[in-house]
């Protein structure tokens, strides 16, 4: 089965990390769990830390992009598993995802887990977010 890692210029793979951000693997698209920075560090930097609405806006964001770089869109998405620092951002997430899905509005939303964890890898990230995709589906044709 051919496998191709994503190029994508708005989600640059760097080059001494360990990870790739997106491989295509057949017609299957996974994502690297994505967050917000360095949005987030540049924030709280100024004084105006993100909250998870707006951290949730970001990474969300990011996983279009990197979808649109492999060939696809929010449309392909089929899992996302969503990482909160705070259980307590859940409800705002979940805004976030509403208004993030409302730019395509026929699609169905994709299949979801959100979990609280204990930390993320910098302290100011509030939300992670991994999501996997499949060339060959289209939410927007689900009943």
């Amino acid at each position: 089965m051919p496998v191709r890692r994503v190029v994508c210029e708005a989600m640059p793979d760097l080059p001494h990390t360990t990870w790739s951000n997106a491989l295509v693997v057949g017609q299957e698209v996974v994502l690297s769990g994505q967050t917000a920075h360095p949005a987030t560090r540049d924030a709280a930097q100024a004084g105006q830390p993100l909250g998870a609405y707006e951290q949730a806006l970001v990474v969300l964001r990011k996983v279009q992009a990197l979808l649109e770089a492999a060939g696809g869109g929010i449309h392909n998405i089929v899992k996302l598993v969503v990482y909160v620092t705070d259980i307590a951002d859940k409800d705002e997430v979940g805004r976030a995802r509403r208004d993030f899905f409302a730019q395509a509005p026929e699609s169905a939303y994709p299949a979801s887990t959100l979990v609280a964890v204990s930390a993320l890898v910098f302290p100011e990230l509030r939300v992670e977010i991994d999501a996997f995709a499949r060339l060959d589906v289209d939410l927007r044709t689900v009943n």
